[in-house]
């Protein structure tokens, strides 16, 4: 049993009728997967700020190193204009043995004197963009910090919440828990008949959303071994070449909208008026998703509870 579980204590059978515990247990699963696209979007957050973070510090040190650079160029050219001599430029010539010899080694000075001056201009401002690169990535670095607090703090919520609906499922007599399993969410065994995809991308999606059916409802998770609802979409998605944002409340925009009465396979379905769970409509009043813990990835009827909108992607 997880620390989440022990903390909340043990469920007697006895605490409440079995139809208020079902309902319950119908009422955690719908927080924890609301709970659980916040995690997903978290965790997302958090997986963009690294990859900016990591090529921020790539970009600085890549920066440092042309500053770096800079400089040598910079103290080569004193190093000529030295050695080329120091004393004011009148006095030189006026005890000069060679005027033309002087004369040409001036004007060499000059040319270096004016690359120097573009050497440190350009100096400077590589060193400001240093700074103010290095200051762009801390800030960054504060948000990632920041985001997998984020992630944390989601993780702790969902934990709670489904570790709280196993032990009020495990207060069920066996007969009640099995009923409940087989009933959930008004599922039924037989499968949709042939159906048509308006496009090969969509054909695509549905033969990748069918080829994972059977495998795990796994909160987070995105493929290939489990999924949660959303994460089961993108996957099947990815495989028609079509990248889906990652929470249902993201993926309801991430196309079309259509009437429930014209959804064609390929279609996603989204449900409840938070947005908080995503399908596949797969045709003849039928949808393919990853319903709960516990239960596979399956068919269930489009109208197993209320629909919010239907997208096309």
């Amino acid at each position: 049993m997880s620390a989440a579980a022990a903390a909340l204590g043990a469920v007697p059978a006895h605490a409440a009728p079995h139809g208020d515990t079902r309902a319950e247990v119908d009422r955690l699963y719908q927080e924890a997967e609301r709970a659980t696209q916040e995690y997903d979007k978290a965790d997302e957050r958090a997986g963009r700020l690294r990859r900016e973070v990591r090529d921020a510090q790539d970009h600085i040190a890549r920066q440092q190193q042309r500053v770096n650079a800079l400089r040598e160029r910079l103290g080569a050219l004193a190093g000529a204009q030295y050695r080329a001599g120091g004393i004011d430029p009148a006095v030189a010539l006026l005890f000069s043995d060679n005027p033309r010899d002087y004369l040409d080694k001036a004007a060499t000075l000059d040319r270096i004197g004016a690359q120097q001056a573009g050497r440190l201009k350009e100096l400077r401002t590589a060193m400001r963009e240093l700074v103010q690169e290095r200051s762009e990535a801390g800030g960054k670095l504060a948000e990632l910090v920041e985001s997998r607090k984020a992630v944390a703090v989601h993780k702790r919520t969902v934990e709670k919440k489904l570790a709280r609906a196993r032990q009020l499922l495990n207060s069920l007599p066996v007969a009640e828990r099995a009923a409940y399993n087989r009933a959930s969410r008004s599922s039924r065994p037989e499968l949709p008949g042939p159906t048509v995809a308006p496009d090969a991308r969509a054909a695509a999606a549905v033969a990748a959303a069918r080829s994972a059916l059977g495998r795990p409802y796994v909160w987070g998770a995105n493929g290939p071994s489990g999924f949660d609802c959303s994460g089961l979409m993108q996957w099947s998605y990815g495989h028609a070449g079509v990248h889906l944002p990652r929470t249902s409340q993201e993926q309801r925009f991430a196309g079309r909208r259509v009437p429930l009465s014209q959804a064609r396979p390929g279609d996603l379905v989204v449900y409840r008026s938070d947005a908080s769970h995503v399908a596949m409509y797969v045709g003849n009043g039928r949808v393919i998703h990853a319903p709960y813990p516990g239960a596979a990835v399956r068919y269930d009827p489009v109208g197993m509870m209320p629909v919010s909108s239907v997208t096309r992607p």
